[in-house]
């Protein structure tokens, strides 16, 4: 098949790798020249417009994957997307975007007669070799159109991707997934934390990393990479404690929130990647001013 990818970040270069390996023709477009032709580079064909990207495409239906970032960017891309295709042609959504948001760009597209599909993609800088996991939402015959392109980007035609639901499910379903992925993470690292604190015992946290990795329970993907981690430095010195969130375990938490189903553990881990952007951590000042006014207890002046 063939296919306009806009959008061509890490994960988008990667993708596009993955399929002009797989026999597809990908006509790749960004905003800067240095990415269209880092693209170019990698096997796909170039272009420097959304008006040529879409024109390069040949086949009938003409299909358009985004992989830009959530939000406005999406919706703008989206429409003009759209402004330039026919009836019956697709538009594959494969950010992060809000599935609120794309029940409503379904809807915009469903006016227009352009077939629309969400796909919640996983897989990072590591889908290349290992191929992306994807939760689809749409119309069954139009995921099935696009069967080529899904079994080349998962792991196998038969697994790590599949239609979930109708328009919006395949991005509710990754937004879950990264809430469970914070879960994970949070579990690890605080784990890795205590171990770290019992200096008694000098532990390897590198070879302890290791063990865990074979006939654990807690064996997984992503004890592997944090098994790469350690490998390169047990103490982590040169990464500094601050953690970005893309968003999506938010949602989750106002999900939760939304259903009455408790999630304390996708919630905590949120707010854990809150705490550790706060360098002023002003909460703990006056948590310490307050043990001092009512208890005398001893304050630690910064230097």
């Amino acid at each position: 098949m063939e296919l306009a990818l806009i959008g061509l970040g890490k994960m988008g270069l990667n993708m596009a790798t993955r399929l002009v390996r797989g026999g597809h023709r990908v006509v790749g477009y960004a905003r800067t020249k240095e990415t269209v032709e880092a693209a170019i580079k990698l096997g796909a064909e170039g272009a420097f417009s959304l008006e040529e990207v879409i024109g390069k495409v040949n086949s009938s239906p003409k299909v358009v994957w985004i992989m830009v970032p959530s939000g406005k960017t999406t919706t703008e891309t989206i429409e003009k997307a759209a402004a330039l295709l026919n009836k019956g042609d697709i538009i594959i959504d494969g950010g992060n975007s809000n599935y609120k948001d794309t029940i409503m760009h379904a809807k915009m597209l469903e006016e227009k007669g352009i077939d629309f599909v969400d796909c919640g993609t996983s897989g990072g800088i590591w889908g290349l070799t290992e191929g992306y996991s994807l939760m689809i939402g749409g119309n069954e015959k139009v995921t099935e159109k696009l069967r080529p392109i899904f079994e080349t980007l998962a792991p196998g035609k038969e697994t790590g991707w599949g239609r979930v639901g109708p328009h919006g499910a395949g991005h509710y379903v990754k937004m879950v997934h990264n809430g469970i992925e914070y879960g994970m993470m949070q579990a690890f690292a605080e784990g890795f934390g205590i171990l770290k604190a019992k200096k008694e015992f000098g532990l390897d946290l590198s070879q302890i990393s290791h063990i865990w990795q074979n006939g654990s329970v807690v064996r997984s993907w992503l004890l592997d990479l944090a098994a790469n981690a350690l490998d390169e430095d047990t103490e982590l010195k040169d990464i500094k404690p601050w953690v970005a969130d893309s968003g999506e375990g938010r949602w989750t938490v106002f999900e939760s929130i939304d259903l009455d189903v408790p999630a304390p553990i996708i919630t905590l881990a949120l707010q854990m990647r809150f705490a550790s952007r706060d360098e002023e951590n002003y909460p703990a000042r006056m948590l310490a001013a307050l043990r001092n006014q009512f208890g005398g207890h001893a304050i630690k002046k910064t230097e």
